[in-house]
């Protein structure tokens, strides 16, 4: 069972929700405004957020981001919009899912249940705070990234993406894994969000030519120790 804080102006779709959450065992409250669930976030420490975008107060982006300043608490979007663009808006801003309306209820409660069983553990198996490869160390609690002595200014979803090559240094990660253990299983088949994350991170390294961040063009991607 998981404390669940829905964000949503639509009144009919919380009630909906709440009875069909609560049927599964889920603990439920509920938001109607921006403002009204960042202060419930606050107050409550909920397992899970699930978000609207279309608020009447606040952009949702904008709740999304100020809740990631203090918390790294799951947040599963819930949007009429399903454009590549706002989907990547929404994961680089700090979102864990994203689901677009209409939706099912077995399939919400599938994606809290995997955005808190990621957030509870570390798929990758690393308990340390800090990873570090060649001249990159990664601060995974602050998600602060540093390459050759400078800051590196990089979205949740780039950190996580350098994070999960990181753990598994020199291994070819294919596009799938990536995909499952970053975004979510039910990105498993979009993988090509990958080649613009990894051309953003590589230009953010000055490594244009790939020689630290390398990819098979028939598998996927790994982090060179060797080259940096």
């Amino acid at each position: 069972m998981a404390g669940i804080l829905i964000i949503d102006d639509d009144i009919a779709l919380l009630n909906a929700c709440r009875v069909g959450l609560q049927a599964l065992g889920h603990d439920v409250r509920s938001a109607e405004t921006g403002s009204e669930g960042l202060t419930n976030v606050a107050l409550d420490s909920p397992d899970v957020i699930v978000l609207d975008l279309g608020l009447p107060d606040l952009d949702g982006m904008e709740v999304c981001t100020r809740i990631r300043g203090w918390t790294d608490t799951p947040i599963v979007i819930l949007s009429a919009d399903g454009s590549e663009d706002r989907k990547i808006e929404a994961l680089d801003g700090g979102a864990d899912d994203y689901m677009t309306k209409p939706f099912g209820m077995r399939e919400l409660d599938a994606r809290i249940r995997v955005a808190v069983r990621h957030h509870a553990t570390d798929p990758g198996g690393n308990t340390n705070s800090l990873l570090q490869v060649g001249d990159l160390t990664l601060d995974l609690p602050h998600y602060e990234a540093t390459f050759r002595g400078e800051s590196l200014d990089l979205t949740p979803k780039e950190f996580d993406f350098l994070a999960y090559l990181a753990r598994h240094v020199g291994k070819v990660c294919t596009r799938r894994m990536i995909m499952e253990n970053v975004w979510g299983p039910s990105y498993a088949n979009d993988s090509h969000y990958l080649k613009v994350y990894a051309y953003r991170i590589r230009k953010k390294l000055h490594d244009e030519r790939g020689h630290f961040l390398q990819n098979d063009p028939s598998v996927g991607y790994r982090l060179n120790a060797t080259d940096t």
